[in-house]
């Protein structure tokens, strides 16, 4: 099957192949520092690729190089794909953002959480960001409802915005099963990954049948040893489809994703959301507020976060248009899209780095990939 992305160059797209060029080098440099043993890079533009890349090693030992089947664990990217599954059930007119999530998941009120929205809960304010869904409960959907509805409030709800890493979109999968009665992740890959073509690259929920094409997520290397990450590199780990962080992806297909997003819910000819939705959820709902995990500004959006105007960004580049969306994962990855130039980008690597080198790496890939953006 033809990938829907169909294959150019940066001069065609109107991008400039320096900085691209540039930014592959800086890709390939960090892989011999040691940084990270793989990685995938992809830049899309006008619905072409302009830009896709497989750097080093998808495993170290024993050795697998990566390539263009290669996946790679996604981290928190997948949160906006699990809230493009709650966009859907606004769209499908089953929920409003405004509704509290226990109007939809009776039991979910305890503990202070009956006031708690769906706007709230995805904005990165709901108030439990250190909630924790046990590893028994990934494959056992009463057992997740009952552990998400006994999750307890650590402030009170909109009194800081927090990272919730995970607990946040365990609960939006709670919903989405309440509303449809499937499996979250069979109604994410109905409703988000097939219509754009992509269930042969992005997963959520990898399955045995494609677990040898995972690419293994590490841990920083001591000693020069790339230690296996755990439970991520388990076939359980990869199963879960943990919904705010364990999807798998190639970078072509994320970059995919991000143009559907750019071009207000359009690809390939299939519109799967409304323009109006994607303004909507890409909007900064926390304003200038720091976010407490993040210690800067976020301008949370319903899912993925925008640049804004404040001075220091992260991941989406510096130089990045204020109306820049996306979402990273843990110091591994960052995808976004740039909806005033039609620009999507992805980069995906396989070691957990720390937020430091992550930070500082991704904002100069980042900002390269804005600087080969032209007019047109």
């Amino acid at each position: 099957m033809a990938f829907p992305l169909p294959e150019s160059n940066p001069e065609a797209l109107g991008l400039d192949p320096r900085p691209l060029e540039r930014l592959c080098g800086i890709i390939e440099r960090h892989i011999a520092e040691g940084h990270h043993p793989g990685a995938q890079v992809a830049v899309a533009r006008h619905g072409r690729l302009a830009l896709f890349r497989s750097f080093g090693q998808a495993a170290v030992q024993p050795a697998r190089p990566a390539d263009a089947r290669s996946l790679l664990l996604l981290y928190s990217n997948t949160k906006v794909i699990t809230a493009a599954a709650v966009w859907m059930l606004v769209e499908d007119g089953k929920l409003r953002f405004n509704d509290t999530i226990a109007q939809h998941v009776p039991g979910f009120e305890v503990h202070g959480k009956g006031g708690i929205t769906v706007l709230q809960l995805l904005t990165h304010r709901a108030g439990f960001p250190g909630a924790v869904v046990p590893e028994a409960a990934w494959a056992d959907h009463d057992l997740l409802r009952r552990t998400v509805c006994d999750f307890k409030l650590e402030w009170p709800t909109d009194s800081k915005v927090q990272y919730h890493p995970a607990s946040a979109h365990w609960t939006a999968a709670v919903l989405i099963e309440a509303l449809t009665g499937q499996d979250f992740r069979a109604f994410i890959r109905e409703r988000v990954i097939a219509p754009l073509g992509l269930e042969d690259e992005l997963f959520v929920g990898l399955p045995e049948a494609q677990q040898d094409r995972a690419a293994v997520i590490y841990d920083p290397p001591e000693g020069g040893r790339f230690t296996p990450r755990l439970p991520e590199a388990t076939p359980a780990g990869r199963l879960a489809g943990i919904p705010g962080g364990g999807g798998y992806a190639s970078a072509r297909a994320m970059a995919a994703f991000y143009q559907m997003l750019s071009q207000g819910g359009e690809f390939g000819g299939v519109r799967v959301l409304s323009p109006r939705m994607i303004e909507f959820v890409t909007r900064n709902f926390t304003g200038d507020r720091v976010d407490e995990y993040m210690g800067i500004p976020m301008h949370r959006g319903i899912g993925p976060h925008s640049r804004g105007e404040t001075p220091v960004a992260r991941g989406l580049g510096t130089i990045g248009h204020p109306r820049t969306f996306g979402h990273g994962g843990v110091g591994s990855s960052y995808c976004w899209a740039d909806p005033t130039s039609g620009v999507s980008f992805a980069f995906l690597s396989n070691c957990r780095q720390t937020e430091e080198f992550h930070n500082r790496r991704m904002d100069v890939l980042s900002s390269l990939a804005h600087a080969s953006i032209l007019p047109g």
